[in-house]
C-alpha cells in the first residue's frame, strides 16, 4: 500500500565527522541551514529552532503574548499547533473555517475582534493556503499580529509567493520526520519585523547575547545582563546538517509532489462521484497530501481506497472536541469540512 506519509532522508556523508567533531551545538551548520531556508523562501529573518513546539513558544514570547491573553485559532489543525497555546494557558477562541478549504473564515475571525485578541493563528491546513490577504487585512485594521501556521505548508505558495514571504507578520514551519524538509525534529520562524527577529535570537537562547556572554578568558561575563525571558531552543549541528542536505533536494521533491497532484486531478475529473479536490484558488499547495471533499460514507470510502492500494485518511480531527481547550463551540464550517475531507498519498515516493 502506498503510504500517506514517508520521511525523506538524503545521503549524509559528513554525519559521522560531525558527531565526533566536538561541535554539536548550534554553529556552522545551524547558520548554513538558516541561509538555505532564507534563500529558498526569499527573506532574510529566518530563525531555526529545535522543535515546532519551540517555534510557537519562541514566537509567543517574542511577541509578548502571555498567560490569559486571547488568541484566535482554527480548531481544524494538528494538535502540535494547538497544544502549545493551551500549555501557555492562553484564552483560545476557535474561529470557524471555510468548508471548501479547511482554513480560517475571515468573516468568523472578524467577529472575535471585539475581544481584543493578541494574535491570530492562521493554520494552512495540510499545505492548502488560506485567505491570507483577507486575514492580514483584518489584523492590520485592529493592529494585531498574524502568525501563519505552516506546520504542513513549507513550499506552498500564495499568489506565486512562497509561504514565509507573503507579508504576514510571523510564519512558523515544522521540520518533523514527515515534513519537507525534515531534520528529524525542528522548526523555523520567519519574522517580517527585524526588531522582533533580533529579539527572537535572544529568546531562542535563554535570553543570552552570545557576543557578550563570555569574557576574554572564556568565563561568564557578569557585566552581561540577562533581561529577556528565553528558552533553550537552538537547533543542534546534527539536525542542522540534515536540514542543509535536505534543502539540496527540496525543489525536486516538491515538483514530484505537484506532478502527482496533477494525476489526482485527472482521476477526480473522471471520478466525480467520489468527490472534488479541495479548493486551491490563489494558491499552489506543496501537496504534502492530496485533499478532496466527498459526500460519500467516509469510512467505506477510506476502506475502498485502501483496498485500491492508497492509504487514505482524514489526517486531523477538529480540536474543539477536546476538553483541554475548554471550548466545544459548534461551528458549521468545521462540521461540514470535517465530515467531508479526506487525503490521499501525493508525496515524492508515489509514482
Amino acid at each position: 500500500m502506498i503510504p500517506l506519509y514517508k520521511p525523506f532522508m538524503p545521503s549524509l556523508p559528513l554525519l559521522n565527522e560531525i558527531l565526533h567533531s566536538g561541535n554539536l551545538a548550534y554553529g556552522y551548520y545551524g547558520k548554513l541551514f538558516e541561509k538555505s531556508l532564507s534563500d529558498f523562501i526569499g527573506v532574510e529573518n529566518v530563525l531555526t529552532v529545535n522543535s515546532f513546539n519551540m517555534a510557537i513558544l519562541v514566537t509567543l514570547t517574542t511577541l509578548g503574548i502571555k498567560h490569559g491573553d486571547t488568541v484566535i485559532a482554527s480548531p481544524m489543525a494538528c494538535l502540535a499547533s494547538t497544544q502549545p497555546l493551551a500549555s501557555m494557558d492562553l484564552n483560545i477562541k476557535w474561529a470557524d473555517i471555510n468548508p471548501k478549504t479547511g482554513t480560517l473564515c475571515p468573516d468568523s475571525v472578524r467577529k472575535f475582534m471585539m475581544l481584543k485578541p493578541k494574535a491570530i493563528f492562521h493554520n494552512h491546513f495540510c499545505g492548502y493556503v488560506g485567505f491570507i490577504d483577507e486575514i492580514n487585512s483584518i489584523a492590520k485594521e485592529y493592529n494585531i499580529p498574524v502568525i501563519d501556521d505552516c506546520i504542513e505548508a513549507f513550499g506552498s505558495k500564495y499568489k506565486d509567493m512562497k509561504m514565509g514571504n507573503t507579508g504576514t507578520d510571523v510564519t512558523i514551519f515544522s521540520f518533523s520526520p514527515v515534513r519537507l524538509p525534515n531534520t528529524i525534529d525542528g522548526g523555523a520562524i520567519v519574522f517580517k519585523d527585524n526588531q522582533l527577529y533580533q529579539k527572537s535570537i535572544l529568546v531562542r537562547d535563554a535570553g543570552i547575547d552570545r557576543k557578550r556572554f563570555r569574557d576574554h578568558f572564556g568565563e561568564i561575563n557578569p557585566e552581561c545582563d540577562i533581561n529577556t525571558v528565553g528558552h533553550s531552543a537552538t537547533m543542534s549541528e546534527v539536525n542542522s546538517y540534515i536540514g542543509t542536505e535536505q534543502m539540496k533536494h527540496i525543489d525536486e521533491l516538491l515538483q514530484k509532489q505537484r506532478v502527482n497532484a496533477l494525476k489526482w486531478d485527472s482521476f477526480f475529473t473522471e471520478k466525480k462521484d467520489l468527490g472534488i479536490p479541495v479548493d486551491k484558488e490563489n494558491n499552489l499547495p506543496n501537496y504534502w497530501v492530496y485533499g478532496f471533499l466527498t459526500n460519500l460514507n467516509k469510512e467505506l470510502l477510506i476502506q475502498n481506497l485502501r483496498d485500491m492500494g492508497y492509504y487514505s485518511s482524514a489526517v486531523h480531527i477538529n480540536n474543539n472536541i477536546y476538553s483541554i481547550f475548554k471550548d466545544k463551540s459548534l461551528l458549521p464550517g468545521v462540521k461540514e469540512f470535517s465530515s467531508s475531507f479526506l487525503a490521499l498519498p501525493c508525496g515524492w515516493w508515489k509514482e
